[in-house]
């Protein structure tokens, strides 16, 4: 194993390249608030990977990424594509099932812990005192965030849902960095998508998608796979690329407090104390982790999976 140190303005970077990301997949849920009354929950994910799948395939072969690429590690590949894939439709079954603000925070909650674990088993990355205290504040702060709003119920189901997404997205995560030791951004992000699109397939033949053939419903699928996914992941993928996949999770955690905000002013809901005070403990772990990143990553050998 080789250590190595990133410099600040590097680390930084890509600290803010995944926070843009998750600002925009704070976007996903207000934009599901304009579907159609009755679109199913899980085949708004199938859908949104399949449009951001072929969005980013396209932007890949347009680049050409892959005239010079290396082979395939095809472990790694599928594990990422499974986990992005069941990451889509158990989250969004985990909100449909428990409510927003519970599935939300489980999930988003439980992910860096999963990431972090993850990261020092495969990666060999170490677990800082600030990356903890990043994201304790982080994942408080959505506890407060998020409980500040009104009808929470706690749907056992919904939280075994929650849950597996919160693994699989920090799966995910940390698996892609271990390919782009070895492919270019673009490339990962296509494979690992359209891979997954194709695991979700079944899905989309077996499901209605009547509320495609609505307008709105088609501008919200857009805006998912286009904006919520394809742009999102091209700027967290070169995020991550830049810093160790646990702090790229906690960074994540902007999606919830951007989804507040949208939430208060677009769709009318309330601003509280509460509201506040979680939000300013979000901003407090985000920040924590990119003004002043970690000096201690790590750049790995590509022996740790296979």
């Amino acid at each position: 194993m080789v250590i190595g140190g990133q410099s600040k303005i590097q680390t930084s970077a890509g600290g803010w390249l995944v926070i843009a990301a998750a600002i925009l997949w704070g976007t996903s849920g207000t934009a599901q608030a304009f579907a159609p009354e009755g679109t199913p929950a899980a085949t708004v994910g199938a859908v949104r990977l399949t449009i951001g799948g072929i969005a980013l395939m396209a932007i890949a072969l347009s680049r050409g990424v892959f005239r010079d690429s290396k082979p395939w590690r095809p472990f790694p590949t599928l594990i990422a594509a499974l986990s992005i894939a069941l990451y889509q439709l158990t989250f969004f079954m985990a909100v449909s099932s428990t409510g927003v603000a519970i599935g939300t925070i489980v999930s988003v909650g439980s992910a860096p812990i999963v990431a972090g674990f993850l990261g020092f088993v495969i990666h060999g990355n170490q677990i800082t005192n600030r990356w903890i205290v990043a994201t304790i504040l982080a994942v408080v702060g959505c506890s407060v965030l998020l409980g500040s709003q009104k009808d929470l119920w706690i749907e056992p189901k919904g939280i075994l849902l929650a849950l597996i997404a919160g693994s699989a997205y920090a799966t995910y995560v940390v698996v892609s960095k271990r390919l782009l030791e070895e492919q270019p951004p673009d490339a990962v992000l296509s494979v690992v998508f359209c891979l997954g699109a194709l695991f979700l397939l079944p899905w989309l033949i077996t499901h209605e998608l009547d509320w495609l053939k609505v307008s709105r419903g088609l501008i919200v699928a857009l805006h998912l796979g286009l904006i919520a996914t394809a742009l999102s992941y091209t700027l967290f993928i070169r995020g991550l690329k830049r810093i160790p996949a646990a702090s790229a999770v906690t960074l994540s955690l902007a999606e919830p407090l951007m989804a507040s905000i949208l939430g208060i002013f677009i769709l009318g809901e309330r601003f509280t104390t509460s509201s506040f005070i979680g939000a300013i403990l979000v901003l407090s772990g985000l920040i924590m982790l990119s003004i002043y990143p970690r000096r201690d990553a790590r750049i790995i050998s590509p022996n740790k999976i296979s």
